[in-house]
């Protein structure tokens, strides 16, 4: 799938906002707001159970690698999330 296909897919279902469990999360990191090298999935079956995380990495922009955005696509449709969120821009991980 190419790299336009799956962050519109995946920007589409952030679009829908809070639709009950289960949830994926979704927050890049990077050492500046230009470059998120890492994204970290957490995903929740339950209201109340503990998140289960998964960190991808990138030597480039995560948010413009193809392999990463299918990857997160899938991961998002084989957990059958209703509700998907996005933490907005790049969080700035410091050393």
């Amino acid at each position: 799938m190419n790299l336009d296909k799956s962050t519109k897919r995946i920007a589409k279902r952030v679009k829908n906002g809070f639709q009950g469990y289960p949830q994926i999360s979704l927050a890049y990191y990077g050492a500046s707001s230009d470059c998120a090298n890492e994204v970290i999935v957490e995903f929740i079956a339950e209201e109340g159970a503990q998140p289960q995380a998964q960190k991808f990495s990138s030597k480039t922009d995560a948010r413009k690698d193809e392999t990463i955005q299918t990857t997160l696509l899938k991961v998002i449709e084989r957990a059958d999330a209703k509700t998907v969120l996005e933490t907005a821009g790049v969080v700035i991980k410091t050393c």
